[in-house]
């Protein structure tokens, strides 16, 4: 049985108690830098004694910086329009962005994202100190709701491991939960096994745009789903071995929960998915119509990425519930390679035609906002 993971931080490298689990999570992967030791921990963007403006605030665990935390960092940004540059480090705890706090960014100081670490881990059985538990939602590690939203360099990751807690059932595991219109995501990493990025809006029938560029998420079941209209554009994903199964399928990639009245959900392009599990092992999706809006209809196209030997091929799609089909869904693919794209049973693959392709791109998607410009 594995250990429960918790990370701390050396002077070359992320540790994890449990040296499996730094497999799993990545955080011994870098090399990071020594906190306190670098000359300039905030890099090119400036210190409390240089601030760029009034609304920069510098976060730095060691205390060069404004606070120590990004939590608090968060508390003191009220408002709109403020920036947090975030030192190399690992912050154990968990933050959340209300709506009232639009237009943040936050920017990882060593533009490397495998330097700075916001972790935490809850999971959906987890027990609340006040009682019950915190739930899907609850256990997200960063909750971002606001609109304008972007970050740079970050990590945001869940390391609670099943095998540590078997008495818990409920073992949805969220990293981030990311609600907000315009949210944009560059070079950042998101870590976890069950549900690690949750990509929604804020409310059924809000509308939320989301690009994630150039980005890594990793994990098993689910772990890409919600209602936003996203973009993944040459992002990685991969997925995960698992020592609980022993018999296919461990997992999901995506699993949209796209409202009926909106016409763009998913679009996946220019991607990668690879996987450490065995060939054919994992589905690519599955569609999530949740109990709060059974007239959800999940919205996913995958378009000229590559899809590794762990996808199943013949049969890449599955139902989350009998009662909701994945063929009455929107699933599609268009100029995929690799050995999981391989088009065996050609009603199992929908493919788009060059013309009906032409609408999933990320101008159609995302509309008047350019945060790929």
């Amino acid at each position: 049985m594995l250990s429960q993971p918790h990370v701390t931080v050396s002077r070359r490298t992320f540790l994890v108690a449990s040296a499996a689990a730094g497999a799993v999570f990545g955080f011994t992967a870098g090399p990071a830098r020594a906190v306190g030791t670098r000359p300039r921990p905030f890099g090119r963007y400036g210190s409390p004694a240089a601030r760029r403006d009034a609304k920069t605030l510098y976060v730095h665990p060691g205390g060069a910086g404004d606070f120590t935390t990004v939590r608090d960092a968060v508390a003191a940004a009220t408002g709109s329009g403020h920036t947090l540059v975030i030192a190399p480090g690992v912050y154990r705890q968990t933050v959340a962005v209300d709506p009232g706090r639009t237009e943040m960014t936050w920017i990882g100081a060593s533009e490397n994202p495998r330097d700075v670490v916001i972790v935490y881990d809850n999971a959906a059985g987890t027990p609340k100190p006040g009682g019950g538990t915190y739930g899907t939602t609850g256990s997200a590690t960063t909750t971002v709701q606001a609109d304008g939203f972007t970050a740079r360099w970050i990590t945001f990751a869940n390391d609670w491991l099943r095998a540590g807690h078997p008495e818990i059932t409920g073992t949805q595991a969220v990293a981030l939960k990311v609600q907000g219109d315009r949210s944009a995501f560059h070079h950042c990493r998101f870590l976890g096994h069950q549900d690690t990025l949750y990509a929604d809006s804020i409310a059924l029938g809000t509308f939320a745009r989301q690009y994630f560029a150039h980005c890594y998420a990793e994990g098993d079941v689910d772990f890409v789903f919600g209602r936003a209209t996203a973009v993944f554009e040459q992002c990685r994903f991969r997925t995960l071995n698992r020592t609980d199964l022993s018999a296919a399928p461990y997992g999901f990639v995506f699993a949209p929960s796209t409202a009926g009245a909106n016409p763009l959900g998913y679009l996946v392009t220019r991607s990668r998915v690879d996987s450490e599990a065995p060939d054919a092992y994992y589905k690519l999706a599955r569609p999530w119509v949740p109990s709060s809006d059974t007239t959800a209809r999940p919205m996913l196209t995958v378009r000229d990425t590559w899809l590794g030997p762990g996808i199943d091929a013949v049969a890449p799609y599955a139902n989350m519930s009998n009662a909701y089909p994945w063929q009455s869904m929107r699933f599609a693919e268009y100029r995929n390679t690799g050995p999981g794209a391989a088009v065996s049973v050609p009603e199992n693959r929908p493919q788009l035609g060059r013309a009906q392709a032409a609408p999933h791109t990320k101008e159609n998607y995302l509309g008047d906002w350019r945060p790929y410009a």
